[in-house]
Protein backbone atom coordinates (compact mmCIF):
# COMPACT_ATOMS: atom_id res chain seq x y z
CA UNK A 1 0.00 0.00 0.00
CA UNK A 2 1.10 3.52 -1.17
CA UNK A 3 0.66 6.85 0.50
CA UNK A 4 -0.66 9.25 -2.31
CA UNK A 5 -2.16 12.91 -2.34
CA UNK A 6 -4.89 11.51 -4.36
CA UNK A 7 -7.58 12.52 -1.73
CA UNK A 8 -6.35 15.91 -0.89
CA UNK A 9 -6.05 16.78 -4.61
CA UNK A 10 -9.74 15.90 -4.84
CA UNK A 11 -11.08 17.55 -1.84
CA UNK A 12 -8.55 20.88 -3.25
CA UNK A 13 -11.28 20.21 -6.45
CA UNK A 14 -14.04 20.51 -4.19
CA UNK A 15 -12.97 23.88 -2.67
CA UNK A 16 -11.22 23.09 0.60
CA UNK A 17 -7.69 24.64 0.73
CA UNK A 18 -6.03 23.41 4.52
CA UNK A 19 -6.42 19.67 4.60
CA UNK A 20 -4.94 18.69 7.44
CA UNK A 21 -3.92 14.71 8.01
CA UNK A 22 -4.49 13.94 11.68
CA UNK A 23 -2.45 10.57 13.81
CA UNK A 24 -1.65 9.41 17.01
CA UNK A 25 1.81 7.51 18.23
CA UNK A 26 1.98 5.58 21.68
CA UNK A 27 -1.39 4.79 22.32
CA UNK A 28 -1.04 1.13 22.80
CA UNK A 29 2.62 1.95 25.07
CA UNK A 30 2.53 1.17 29.59
CA UNK A 31 4.37 4.25 29.75
CA UNK A 32 3.95 8.17 29.12
CA UNK A 33 1.83 10.24 27.30
CA UNK A 34 -0.04 9.57 23.74
CA UNK A 35 0.98 11.98 21.20
CA UNK A 36 -0.58 13.65 18.03
CA UNK A 37 0.17 15.64 15.12
CA UNK A 38 -2.02 17.53 12.21
CA UNK A 39 -0.24 18.62 8.75
CA UNK A 40 -1.28 20.44 6.53
CA UNK A 41 0.90 19.59 3.06
CA UNK A 42 1.96 22.17 0.79
CA UNK A 43 0.46 20.76 -2.70
CA UNK A 44 3.18 23.09 -4.00
CA UNK A 45 6.45 21.42 -2.30
CA UNK A 46 6.09 18.17 -1.40
CA UNK A 47 7.57 15.90 0.65
CA UNK A 48 8.86 12.89 -1.28
CA UNK A 49 8.89 8.94 0.43
CA UNK A 50 6.14 9.74 2.68
CA UNK A 51 4.88 6.99 4.16
CA UNK A 52 3.52 4.82 7.90
CA UNK A 53 5.81 6.14 10.82
CA UNK A 54 6.04 2.22 11.61
CA UNK A 55 7.50 0.91 8.34
CA UNK A 56 10.26 3.46 8.43
CA UNK A 57 13.52 3.55 9.91
CA UNK A 58 14.47 5.91 12.63
CA UNK A 59 17.35 7.94 10.56
CA UNK A 60 14.80 8.11 7.82
CA UNK A 61 11.84 9.07 10.20
CA UNK A 62 13.92 12.10 11.48
CA UNK A 63 14.62 13.21 7.75
CA UNK A 64 11.24 12.94 6.99
CA UNK A 65 9.94 15.15 10.02
CA UNK A 66 12.51 17.77 9.27
CA UNK A 67 11.17 18.15 5.58
CA UNK A 68 6.97 17.83 6.95
CA UNK A 69 8.06 20.50 9.31
CA UNK A 70 10.44 22.67 6.69
CA UNK A 71 7.41 22.39 3.73
CA UNK A 72 4.36 22.01 5.39
CA UNK A 73 1.65 24.47 5.18
CA UNK A 74 0.85 24.09 9.32
CA UNK A 75 1.54 21.40 11.29
CA UNK A 76 1.28 21.11 14.73
CA UNK A 77 2.53 18.51 17.95
CA UNK A 78 0.01 17.97 21.14
CA UNK A 79 0.13 15.12 23.69
CA UNK A 80 -2.17 14.26 26.76
CA UNK A 81 -0.67 12.73 29.48
CA UNK A 82 -0.69 9.46 31.28
CA UNK A 83 -3.29 10.77 34.16
CA UNK A 84 -5.60 11.42 31.29
CA UNK A 85 -5.07 8.11 29.76
CA UNK A 86 -6.12 6.98 33.21
CA UNK A 87 -8.62 9.17 33.69
CA UNK A 88 -10.63 9.31 30.13
CA UNK A 89 -8.64 5.87 28.77
CA UNK A 90 -6.32 5.48 25.61
CA UNK A 91 -9.36 5.96 23.10
CA UNK A 92 -10.56 9.25 24.80
CA UNK A 93 -7.05 10.52 25.79
CA UNK A 94 -5.88 9.55 22.04
CA UNK A 95 -8.75 12.13 20.77
CA UNK A 96 -7.93 14.77 23.06
CA UNK A 97 -4.33 14.88 22.13
CA UNK A 98 -5.61 15.33 18.44
CA UNK A 99 -7.61 17.60 19.02
CA UNK A 100 -5.06 19.50 21.00
CA UNK A 101 -2.91 19.24 17.64
CA UNK A 102 -5.67 20.33 15.59
CA UNK A 103 -6.48 23.09 17.75
CA UNK A 104 -3.05 24.67 17.86
CA UNK A 105 -2.65 24.50 13.38
CA UNK A 106 -1.72 28.11 12.23
CA UNK A 107 -2.93 29.05 9.61
CA UNK A 108 -6.22 26.77 10.84
CA UNK A 109 -7.59 23.86 8.58
CA UNK A 110 -11.14 23.67 6.88
CA UNK A 111 -10.82 19.77 6.40
CA UNK A 112 -9.53 16.56 8.57
CA UNK A 113 -8.34 13.16 7.23
CA UNK A 114 -8.05 11.04 10.87
CA UNK A 115 -6.38 7.90 10.98
CA UNK A 116 -9.02 5.33 12.03
CA UNK A 117 -10.80 8.10 14.90
CA UNK A 118 -13.47 10.84 14.26
CA UNK A 119 -12.31 13.88 16.90
CA UNK A 120 -15.08 16.72 18.16
CA UNK A 121 -13.94 19.28 15.48
CA UNK A 122 -16.09 21.83 13.95
CA UNK A 123 -14.76 21.13 10.19
CA UNK A 124 -15.76 18.38 8.05
CA UNK A 125 -13.91 15.24 8.66
CA UNK A 126 -13.11 11.43 7.64
CA UNK A 127 -11.79 8.68 9.61
CA UNK A 128 -9.75 6.61 7.69
CA UNK A 129 -8.53 3.39 8.50
CA UNK A 130 -4.75 2.56 8.07
CA UNK A 131 -4.73 6.35 6.59
CA UNK A 132 -1.08 6.46 7.76
CA UNK A 133 -0.03 3.84 5.32
CA UNK A 134 -2.73 5.32 2.31
CA UNK A 135 -3.00 9.28 2.89
CA UNK A 136 0.03 11.69 2.70
CA UNK A 137 -0.98 13.82 4.73
CA UNK A 138 -1.51 11.25 7.31
CA UNK A 139 1.30 10.11 7.26
CA UNK A 140 3.08 12.89 7.69
CA UNK A 141 1.11 13.42 11.13
CA UNK A 142 1.82 9.73 11.86
CA UNK A 143 6.17 10.77 11.78
CA UNK A 144 5.81 13.88 13.65
CA UNK A 145 3.54 11.82 15.99
CA UNK A 146 6.23 9.06 16.71
CA UNK A 147 9.29 11.34 16.47
CA UNK A 148 8.50 13.92 18.98
CA UNK A 149 7.35 11.01 21.35
CA UNK A 150 10.72 9.10 20.81
CA UNK A 151 12.68 12.28 21.57
CA UNK A 152 10.44 12.06 24.76
CA UNK A 153 11.25 8.56 25.82
CA UNK A 154 15.10 9.45 25.25
CA UNK A 155 15.09 12.29 27.70
CA UNK A 156 12.52 10.25 29.82
CA UNK A 157 15.06 7.19 29.84
CA UNK A 158 17.95 9.23 31.62
CA UNK A 159 15.02 10.34 34.18
CA UNK A 160 14.32 6.32 34.89
CA UNK A 161 17.06 4.34 34.20
CA UNK A 162 16.94 0.69 34.28
CA UNK A 163 13.43 0.74 32.54
CA UNK A 164 15.17 0.65 29.05
CA UNK A 165 12.64 3.70 27.95
CA UNK A 166 15.04 4.97 24.64
CA UNK A 167 14.78 1.37 23.29
CA UNK A 168 11.63 0.27 23.78
CA UNK A 169 9.62 3.86 23.73
CA UNK A 170 7.40 2.96 26.29
CA UNK A 171 6.20 -0.69 24.72
CA UNK A 172 5.12 -3.94 26.44
CA UNK A 173 8.54 -5.51 25.48
CA UNK A 174 10.32 -8.40 27.78
CA UNK A 175 12.37 -6.00 28.96
CA UNK A 176 10.23 -3.67 29.81
CA UNK A 177 8.00 -6.00 31.76
CA UNK A 178 10.73 -7.65 34.03
CA UNK A 179 11.82 -3.88 34.48
CA UNK A 180 8.36 -3.46 35.93
CA UNK A 181 8.42 -6.57 37.83
CA UNK A 182 11.84 -5.50 39.47
CA UNK A 183 11.98 -1.86 39.82
CA UNK A 184 7.62 -1.13 39.69
CA UNK A 185 6.15 1.59 37.84
CA UNK A 186 7.30 5.34 37.97
CA UNK A 187 4.97 8.51 38.34
CA UNK A 188 4.95 8.04 34.34
CA UNK A 189 3.38 4.58 33.98
CA UNK A 190 0.22 3.81 32.44
CA UNK A 191 -2.05 2.80 35.62
CA UNK A 192 -5.25 1.65 33.82
CA UNK A 193 -2.99 -0.90 31.78
CA UNK A 194 -3.29 -4.18 33.05
CA UNK A 195 0.62 -5.16 32.97
CA UNK A 196 1.42 -2.46 35.29
CA UNK A 197 -1.68 -2.54 37.43
CA UNK A 198 -0.13 -6.27 37.92
CA UNK A 199 3.00 -4.71 38.79
CA UNK A 200 1.56 -2.38 41.42
CA UNK A 201 -0.10 -5.21 42.93
CA UNK A 202 3.25 -7.32 43.29
CA UNK A 203 4.55 -4.78 45.34
CA UNK A 204 1.47 -4.78 47.96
Amino acid sequence: MRCTTQLEDRLRRQGFSRIAGVDEAGRGCLFGPVFAAAVVLDPCSPVPGLADSKVLAPGRRLALARLIREQSLAWAVASASSEEIDRLNIREASRLAMRRAVAALRPPCDYLLVDALHIDWPVPQQALVKGDARVAAIAAASILAKTARDALMAELDLRYPGYGLARHKGYGTAEHLEALRRLGPTPLHRRSFSPVLEALQGML
